[in-house]
């Protein structure tokens, strides 16, 4: 019987997040982000009628994955600025493959890397204000080139 590798638990970052209760060695599969694929449009309506955290993660196809929607705890994933996992597409599913070794205890994370269209106001910049006070903190959850 194989033994868990991360659990969902309340973060210092935000909310709920993941972390290792293993030695995860960089290069490791550690889980699918799950959920039901749908468009963004949907998703967006969906984010305005619930209130609270959204847990979408976009495909490259223009789709997306509601994990809020029979999705698993990968959704529970935090961003950092220097994270240590990131996000892998096959197709239409995304797996979380960690980055570095990964100490028992940490939180993994990875950078949201967001995109929105037209230039960021101070409000759209307050609204994705980056939490995860790492030494390369860009401040934002947006791209590099949208901050």
């Amino acid at each position: 019987m194989q033994q868990r590798r991360i659990t969902a638990r309340r973060s210092s970052v935000h909310g709920k997040g993941l972390f290792a209760l293993r030695p995860i060695a960089a290069g490791e599969r550690l889980i699918e982000y799950t959920g039901e694929r749908t468009t963004w449009r949907r998703a967006a309506a969906r984010q305005r009628a619930d209130a609270g955290h959204t847990f979408v993660f976009g495909l490259s196809d223009g789709r997306v994955i509601d994990g809020s929607r029979g999705g698993n705890s990968a959704r529970f994933l935090n961003h950092a600025c220097t994270p240590n996992c990131e996000a892998i597409e096959s197709g239409d599913r995304v797996f979380i493959h960690a980055l570095a070794d990964i100490a028992p205890g940490c939180e993994l994370f990875i950078d949201y890397a967001l995109v929105i269209d037209g230039e960021p106001t101070d409000e759209i910049r307050q609204q994705y204000a980056c939490r995860c006070n790492s030494p390369g903190c860009r401040r934002t959850m947006l791209g590099a080139s949208d901050g």
